[in-house]
């Protein structure tokens, strides 16, 4: 097909078959609705999908005052978008959205859970140009954070339409993706109408950047969880106090005690403003197993050599996450599980705030 790429990896695996004997009985909450359009997977596999932004949609264009561009340079595409389902799965009907570069470990794993995933490219790149002066405003980040996720007019710095928003572009790839994987059943993350995304079936999360932004739009819109790798962060911000559409619990954070979000007090600041603290403490996870105490905020101390970078990105799959020598397996396995698929009701006892946390800073 003319601009887009489309690839879908099959296992050999057994084919999972579920039998529905509970003739009028509800279905469970683990079950998914069927949309019109989706059909029974007859062989279930791992389907992986791209597609180019402004190829799904023709009102994509470049934002080049921010670095945003549909292609680089020498002509390579600069908008392809991704999606996974794994059909083998019992489905959880929920959609996790990611905010950052494609991450395909993450990926297999969220598949893994039952969760669908998309990752789409949104008019993010403002974060080292804008909001520069010192001192910045208090809602000068957050609100650049809010327009790029929805496309509408939030900040006087950028000029973000609706096309180039997070919300538009994910809302148009899952139209897409109903349309061109039927098996995946994308359509019942559509609203009823079809005109948007029913985002109390959404989960967005980002690493760094992605997960200040995913916080940010949660609190401006209810989603079905919130998960924050290396983040949120926005240092000198005053939006993580604002009453939030997203219930406080379902905000979950994970990050190193390395990363220099530690050493200002940027990450327990955050946490502690979003009030986070009402459903446990700070939890360890080399030191406490599963469930972690219901927590919403979870570190990780193991060793990264003293590196600051090396920390900050250590808390997602991939290279610089915390493996077993012998083995190379991944040791946070339980702790991402944890992230996306525990119940937000379930939550930990309330802890008093952090005093030696400096809440109240300016730059």
């Amino acid at each position: 097909m003319n601009g887009m790429i489309i690839q879908e990896r099959s296992f050999a695996a057994t084919v999972i078959c579920i039998v529905s004997l509970s003739i009028g009985v509800a279905q469970t909450s683990a079950q998914r609705t069927t949309s019109p359009t989706s059909v029974a997977d007859p062989q279930p596999k791992l389907h992986e999908l791209s597609a180019r932004a402004s190829v799904i949609d023709p009102r994509v264009k470049s934002h080049p005052e921010i670095n945003f561009l549909i292609e680089t340079a020498s002509g390579k595409p600069a908008d392809i978008q991704k999606a996974a389902v794994d059909t083998r799965v019992a489905p959880q009907g929920k959609l996790v959205i990611w905010l950052m570069s494609h991450n395909q470990a993450l990926f297999d794993r969220v598949t893994s859970y039952g969760l669908h995933a998309i990752q789409v490219q949104y008019a993010r790149s403002w974060f080292s140009i804008c909001c520069q002066e010192k001192p910045v405003g208090p809602h000068c980040r957050g609100n650049i954070r809010l327009e790029a996720a929805t496309g509408e007019d939030f900040s006087d710095e950028v000029q973000i339409p609706k096309p180039d928003g997070m919300m538009e572009r994910a809302y148009q790839f899952v139209k897409w993706l109903n349309q061109e994987n039927p098996q995946g059943n994308w359509g019942q993350f559509l609203t009823a109408d079809g005109t948007g995304l029913d985002w109390e079936k959404v989960i967005v999360s980002g690493s760094s950047h992605g997960s200040t932004t995913a916080a940010r739009f949660a609190k401006y819109v209810k989603v079905s969880r919130v998960v924050a790798l290396c983040g949120p962060r926005d240092q000198y911000q005053s939006w993580q106090a604002l009453p939030s559409a997203t219930p406080p619990n379902r905000y979950f954070g994970f990050s190193h005690v390395l990363d220099g979000g530690w050493k200002a007090d940027h990450y327990c600041r955050s946490w502690e403003l979003l009030g986070l603290n009402q459903f446990g403490p700070i939890v360890n996870v080399d030191k406490v197993k599963p469930p972690y105490k219901n927590t919403r905020r979870l570190i990780t101390d193991f060793d990264v050599g003293g590196n600051e970078k090396t920390a900050h990105s250590s808390v997602q799959p991939g290279s610089r996450a915390f493996k077993d020598k012998r083995t190379g397996q991944y040791m946070h396995e339980a702790v991402w599980r944890y992230l996306y698929t525990h119940p937000v009701d379930v939550v930990g006892r309330p802890v008093p705030a952090d005093k030696d946390c400096q809440k109240n800073q300016r730059q």
